[in-house]
């Protein structure tokens, strides 16, 4: 990457600062950039009349005219910039600079931004001047390592002063503002004040997130926050060791509220902590901050698909429990009956007659089959949707106990269950993705080959399609990477529960032998 060329002044730049230097545009190079100037030209002449006049009467246009008409399109958003550089070597950083300060609007050139009161719900406005009431939208907080918590904000009308006090709209807290800074990379230059269009940070504040407003609490108003989009991808994490285990929720909460569009819960079902982001690279990131900036290791484990257990058919069997020792012994002695109940996750009737068992003694059976249903009896994943009745056994003036009982309830579904006809259930998500037209077969192609049932397409707006689809949630745990190879980074996508469906018979072995597997490991 040697270095840019400026299609407005058609010069080739390299280097970086004082050490730039210009150039003829490269002849191998010149009827390609020769093809994009006409094209940012006829970008220009969009954003002015004047332009657009001239332009079609086969004038060219100035530089400065492709500047003024640029500086319109940008401010009025019908223009969206694209530069290049490499990061690597800065090639093109100085007229990426220099095109943020010629080419994008001023402050003052845009139009006041709107809000709402919160002590009337009224619509209100803000001038971006120095004589409103101060607004000030914070669009990002940080945790750095010497001064703590670090929030940025942007001024949109007002000045936010240093050593003042501020009121959070959205909180509806009072915030006490020490010394503002001005950033400069990595440096932090103090200021008295910072003005309406200028950014800054301020270190330490209490209860300010991303998102919120800070104004005059004469005058307050709250701006509309951003929009951050949905997480896409999940990788389940595990402590390296104890210390890592301690430190790792402090982490997790900051690295949260640093970053919107990143999440963290921990699974009641699997247990596993889940973190949650915008694909691959994203967690990675995280991953490695959450070791260099709060000294926390992790490992990442296959994330575990929540299944269920289910049964077919009705089945009836008994479950007896006795134990004989030097004193009083356990005697427990159940017989069910259970049978598919597609209303709801679980219905216990008591059909005692004749008080066979005795009636303090029936809870401890329904204790006992909500156990064995908690534990599984395929693979270890609850059991869902059984009707349960108790009608029948005996028991012992004695020996009988609630716990022998409740022995007695989790050996008799164990035992029923397994003449029940069970199956593995999995959650089946519905899936909305977007994509340019030219993908949409090799994206339903893929859909196909992960179990999907596609439900049905639509158009989504200028050359892009919205295919709507069932999809098991064990073919979508790395889709966010699946599509943006599909899709060249294009297509974008999101997922909500639907229901639980039975799994593939072959399928359903693969996860029983694992999960059978497991056991026999955490056992040893």
């Amino acid at each position: 990457f040697e270095g840019v060329i400026d299609l407005i002044s058609m010069r080739a730049i390299r280097g970086v600062g004082a050490k730039a230097s210009e150039s003829e545009v490269p002849a191998a190079l010149q009827e390609q950039v020769n093809r994009y100037h006409e094209w940012l030209e006829e970008s220009a002449a969009e954003g002015d009349d004047e332009l657009t006049l001239k332009y079609l009467e086969g004038e060219p246009l100035t530089s400065d005219e492709v500047r003024r008409g640029l500086k319109l399109g940008i401010a009025s958003g019908k223009l969206m910039p694209v530069l290049c550089g490499s990061a690597f070597n800065l090639n093109g950083l100085t007229a990426l600079l220099d095109f943020i300060v010629g080419e994008f609007p001023s402050p003052a050139d845009m139009p006041p931004v709107k809000g709402k009161n919160p002590q009337n719900g009224q619509e209100e406005t803000r001038q971006p001047s120095d004589n409103e009431p101060l607004t000030a939208f914070v669009f990002k907080t940080m945790a750095d390592p010497y001064v703590g918590k670090l929030t940025y904000f942007r001024v949109m009308s007002g000045v936010l002063r240093s050593d003042s006090h501020v009121w959070n709209a959205n909180k509806e807290r009072d915030e006490r503002v020490g010394q503002i800074f001005f950033l400069r990379g990595k440096q932090q230059e103090p200021t008295p004040a910072v003005h309406a269009g200028d950014i800054g940070a301020i270190a330490k504040l209490q209860e300010t997130s991303t998102g919120d407003t800070l104004t005059d609490r004469a005058k307050p108003i709250i701006l509309p926050p951003i929009e951050f989009p949905a997480p896409v991808y999940s990788v389940a994490i595990r402590a390296k060791s104890k210390a890592d285990e301690d430190r790792l929720g402090p982490a997790l909460s900051r690295l949260a509220e640093e970053d919107p569009t990143f999440r963290y819960y921990r699974d009641p079902e699997t247990g596993q902590t889940v973190i949650s982001g915008m694909g691959e690279s994203h967690l990675d990131v995280v991953i490695e901050r959450m070791k260099r900036k709060f000294g926390t290791e992790v490992n990442i484990e296959e994330l575990r698909i929540p299944y269920r257990e289910t049964i077919r058919s009705k089945a009836q069997a008994q479950g007896k429990h006795k134990k004989q020792t030097g004193g009083r012994g356990q005697y427990g002695d159940c017989w069910i009956e259970i049978e598919p109940y597609p209303d709801g996750e679980f219905l216990f009737e008591d059909r005692i007659v004749g008080g066979v068992i005795p009636k303090q003694y029936i809870p401890a059976v329904e204790k006992g089959v909500r156990e064995a249903m908690r534990r599984g009896v395929l693979a270890g994943y609850p059991v869902v949707n059984v009707k349960c009745a108790v009608y029948d056994g005996s028991y012992h003036t004695v020996d009988s106990s609630d716990q022998a009982f409740q022995i007695a309830g989790s050996l008799a579904f164990q035992n029923a269950a397994a003449k029940a006809n069970m199956v593995l259930l999995e959650p089946i998500l519905k899936v909305e993705i977007i994509v340019p037209e030219e993908f949409l077969g090799d994206v339903i192609s893929d859909l196909n080959g992960k179990r999907g049932r596609v439900m049905g397409t639509e158009s989504a707006g200028t050359g892009r399609q919205k295919i709507i689809a069932l999809v098991p949630q064990a073919e979508m745990v790395r889709y966010a990477i699946d599509l943006r190879s599909i899709t060249r980074g294009r297509g974008r996508f999101s997922t909500e529960f639907s229901h639980y469906d039975e799994v593939p018979a072959h399928i359903a072995q693969q996860i029983i032998e694992r999960a059978k597997r497991e056991r026999a490991e955490a056992e040893k």
